[in-house]
C-alpha cells in the first residue's frame, strides 16, 4: 500500500510538472506577442519585415528642467525588467535615448517623425523609435525599431518651477518592444 501511494505521488508530481511547463511555455509565447495598439496608435506599428526580438518593462523617472517659462525634457532614467512586476532586471534606459543590457549590448534610437499617440493624457506618449546605432552582443544587438507603449506617469509637471534650472524627476512606467529585421541577421534565421 505504501508503494502504491508513493507511485501515485510521483505520477501526480510528474503531471504537475508537465502542466507547469505547458503554462510556462504559454506565458513565454504570450510575452513575445506584439503590443495591442488602440486605433489612435496605428502610427507606431512596426514596418513589415521586422520581428519582435525582446519585450521589457521599465520603471524609472522622466527628468525635466525649468527654463523660466516651461519644463524642458532632459532624459529618462529607468531600469528594464524581463517580467511585468519588475523582476529580473536586464538593463537600463537613459539619455540618448539609449537602452543598455547588463551584458553590455546597446541600442540608441530616435523617434520616427510623424508617429506617436497619447491614449492616457496623464501619461507620456506611446512612441515608435528607430535605431541609430547598436553595439555589443546581446539582447539589443541588431535592433531596428523600439515601441514604447502602456505608459503611466512621466508627464512634465503642471506647476511652474521656482527657479531657472530647477530639476524635477517624474516617476513613470512603460513597456518597450524591441524588433529586429527579418533575414540574414534577424530572428527569421
Amino acid at each position: 500500500m505504501f508503494k502504491t501511494k508513493i507511485k501515485q505521488v510521483v505520477r501526480l508530481l510528474g503531471l504537475l510538472t508537465l502542466v507547469g511547463l505547458g503554462l510556462q511555455a504559454g506565458s513565454i509565447a504570450k510575452a513575445s506577442d506584439v503590443p495591442d495598439l488602440p486605433a489612435q496608435c496605428v502610427s507606431i506599428e512596426v514596418q513589415a519585415g521586422n520581428t519582435l526580438a525582446f519585450h521589457a518593462y521599465a520603471r524609472g523617472v522622466q527628468i525635466y528642467r525649468w527654463n523660466g517659462a516651461s519644463w524642458d525634457f532632459v532624459a529618462p532614467v529607468a531600469s528594464l525588467f524581463a517580467e511585468p512586476r519588475y523582476f529580473g532586471e536586464v538593463g537600463s534606459h537613459y539619455v540618448g535615448p539609449t537602452w543598455e543590457s547588463k551584458s553590455g549590448s546597446k541600442v540608441v534610437g530616435r523617434r520616427v517623425l510623424g508617429t506617436g499617440c497619447t491614449p492616457d493624457p496623464n501619461a507620456i506618449a506611446w512612441l515608435l523609435l528607430e535605431k541609430v546605432t547598436t553595439s555589443g552582443p546581446g539582447i539589443f544587438n541588431s535592433v531596428t525599431y523600439i515601441q514604447r507603449v502602456n505608459t503611466t506617469g512621466g508627464v512634465a509637471p503642471s506647476a511652474p518651477g521656482s527657479a531657472i534650472g530647477e530639476v524635477q524627476e517624474v516617476p513613470y512606467t512603460a513597456e518597450y518592444y524591441f524588433h529586429r529585421a527579418d533575414g540574414p541577421n534577424g530572428p527569421a534565421n
